[in-house]
């Protein structure tokens, strides 16, 4: 096939694009963007995922050093292509309900207000996202992109740039995702395409419905008087898949004091399972950090946030967030703090990841972030932490606990370590890279470092040893593999359940002619 309509990318011609927009948020637009990449490129073609804006504490970092959003590299690893900035070229990166900070091609540009960013940034930036997709699609084949939200939110409409602003201004034609699963699925089609101005309609190709659960031919004729009404086919009925497990954007898939995500938990490897307690602490960042913990058969996953769920875990996280200083007083309200303390006073493991780790520490020095000035921390680690104005982006390797170990940083704050028993991430020398440990409590900057497999069993016999558990740890547990089926598994969802021919279509000869007009069109 990459041969054929699919060899554009080898001269001067673009390669051929698609939007996935949904009604809402969460309808499943990364899903769907994702297994429409995996799809493809079983089928032999050079794929990328774009996302022009994402608002979203999950992210990730490339290997050039660019930060960029967690969904654009699970994509990326779906289309089976090296993640960039170009994938995600503003990120948006929330402290408080009324601003964020902007990353824009990878590097923090500046903190914003939301009304300072729809008030004229960005717009602005309308040319660098349109450029960046441009590009991906010089290099490949088809470039797959995700919107956000839903392209009728109609008082956005003027400054949006991920929506139907990126898809008139790149002429690509776009495939609308609903969720059934929550009810109105017809009424949110025909709405959200009746509610485009004329211009945007001419865009919108068709639908597709995603987590429908039971008998699709009861389904059919609501589909067909939907396509009666609007002139646009549904191209696919995803059913509802349970544990999917793949990284999110805006939030917890999960509710709190729930097991991580939604797959079933496997028989313990050893007599008795392992429970992980996560502190729901505000604006936390890359809590798929703990993803690979609850892969394990026999690790129990659940994120809390009260003191007395801490009694019977054999671990505690306390994970990245965007908000250290506000993170470490919501701890302390809480009595969670005071939790934390005496679990180390008793030898029972604490882990703490990038923010985490700089609450563990002794003492905060924040200008940037809070801009508190010296906060004292939980003084349950050696260390002193110093937030910089420049951000720290690294995709760091070395060892840990006699196994290799592989992270990514992404933090303004620079921690002196002063003691403890040892570090915990170094070069395979002794020279010390990262973190340290006092006791049964450890920390360290690097996310993703439990995807690692060998130094994630040996760092859960540590904590089993520690906690007194028999548990042990399953010695052919492979997250990279796992990552792999669950990604076969979205391409398996559009290969089996979507018109692939007419996604091809779409992909290959851009936006059909002659779609209708609904009225009554945007105010």
């Amino acid at each position: 096939m990459a041969d054929g309509a699919f060899g554009r990318s080898s001269g001067g011609a673009l390669g051929g694009g698609l939007l996935v927009a949904g009604t809402t948020s969460d309808a499943g637009k990364s899903v769907v963007t994702a297994g429409i990449c995996r799809w493809l490129v079983r089928q032999g073609v050079k794929v990328a995922p774009f996302k022009a804006q994402n608002m979203s504490l999950n992210s990730f970092v490339t290997r050039e050093g660019a930060e960029i959003g967690r969904a654009q590299a699970m994509q990326a690893a779906a289309a089976r292509v090296e993640p960039t900035a170009l994938m995600n070229p503003v990120l948006l990166k929330p402290g408080s309900d009324r601003s964020s900070q902007v990353v824009l091609l990878g590097k923090p540009v500046g903190e914003l207000s939301a009304r300072g960013y729809h008030a004229g940034r960005q717009e602005q930036l309308l040319g660098t996202v349109t450029d960046c997709l441009q590009e991906l699609r010089r290099t490949h084949d088809a470039v797959i992109c995700e919107g956000a939200g839903s392209p009728a939110e109609i008082n956005l409409r003027r400054t949006d740039i991920v929506n139907m602003g990126i898809a008139r201004a790149a002429r690509i034609p776009v495939v609308v995702v609903g969720d059934i699963d929550r009810g109105g699925v017809f009424a949110s089609f025909f709405g959200t395409t009746a509610l485009l101005s004329k211009e945007d309609q001419a865009l919108v190709a068709g639908y597709l419905v995603n987590k429908f659960r039971g008998d699709v031919t009861l389904l059919e004729p609501g589909l067909e008087m939907l396509r009666g009404l609007t002139g646009r086919q549904t191209l696919g009925v995803l059913p509802f898949a349970h544990g999917l497990g793949i990284d999110e954007e805006d939030g917890l898939r999960v509710s709190l004091r729930g097991a991580v995500r939604e797959s079933t938990v496997a028989p313990p490897h050893g007599a008795e399972v392992l429970r992980v307690a996560v502190c729901a602490v505000p604006l936390m960042s890359n809590f798929t950090d703990v993803d690979a913990l609850a892969a394990e058969p026999g690790v129990v996953v659940r994120f809390v946030d009260r003191a007395e769920e801490l009694t019977d875990a054999d671990l505690v996280v306390l994970p990245g967030t965007r908000g250290t200083v506000r993170a470490l007083a919501w701890l302390r309200e809480r009595g969670l703090a005071d939790a934390i303390a005496r679990r180390a006073a008793e030898g029972r493991p604490v882990l703490g990841i990038c923010g985490g780790y700089q609450m563990l520490g002794e003492r905060i020095e924040d200008d940037v972030e809070s801009k508190a000035g010296v906060v004292d921390g939980l003084g349950l680690l050696p260390v002193r932490v110093r937030f910089a104005v420049e951000k720290t982006l690294a995709r760091p390797a070395g060892e840990a606990l006699g196994e290799p170990v592989e992270g990514y940083e992404i933090h303004h704050g620079v921690a002196e370590v002063t003691g403890g028993d040892e570090v915990f991430m170094s070069d395979g020398s002794g020279q010390g890279l990262d973190g340290c440990r006092a006791g049964s409590v450890w920390g360290t900057h690097w996310h993703g470092s439990l995807e690692s497999d060998g130094f994630r069993r040996a760092f859960l016999r540590r904590v089993a040893a520690d906690a007194g558990r028999a548990f042990v740890p399953a010695p052919d547990t492979r997250f990279g593999v796992l990552r792999e089926e669950q990604l076969d598994r979205l391409g398996d969802l559009i290969e089996e359940h979507a018109d692939t021919d007419a996604l091809l279509r779409l992909i290959e000869e851009g936006v059909p002619t002659a779609l209708p007009f609904i009225p009554p069109g945007a105010p």
